[in-house]
C-alpha cells in the first residue's frame, strides 16, 4: 500500500511539472518601426503575453527574437500583440 501511494505521488507530481513544455524562440520580422522609440513599444507589447519570458528587439535589423512558452502562447498570439501595438510582424525566415 505505501508503495502505491508512493507511486501515485510521484505521478501526480510528474504531471503536475511543465515537462511537456518547451520553450522555443523565434525571431520575428517587425514592420513599421521608424524610430528609437519603437522597439521599446514593440518589447512591451511582446512581453504583455503570457508565456513570453524573453524579447528582443533589433531596431536596425527590423526584427524581434522571442523566447517563450508553447504550452502558454503561440506564435500567431505574438504577431497579434506587435500589430495590435501598430507594428505588423511575422515569422522571419
Amino acid at each position: 500500500m505505501k508503495k502505491m501511494l508512493l507511486s501515485a505521488a510521484a505521478v501526480a507530481f510528474l504531471m503536475a511539472s511543465p515537462v511537456w513544455a518547451a520553450p522555443r524562440t523565434v525571431t520575428l520580422a517587425v514592420s513599421n518601426m521608424t524610430c528609437e522609440a519603437c522597439p521599446i513599444t514593440v518589447k512591451l507589447a511582446l512581453i504583455k503575453v503570457q508565456g513570453v519570458s524573453k524579447a528582443a528587439i533589433d531596431f536596425d535589423k527590423k526584427e524581434a527574437v522571442v523566447t517563450f512558452d508553447d504550452a502558454k502562447t503561440t506564435i500567431t498570439a505574438l504577431t497579434k500583440a506587435t500589430t495590435d501595438a501598430g507594428y505588423p510582424s511575422k515569422v522571419k525566415k
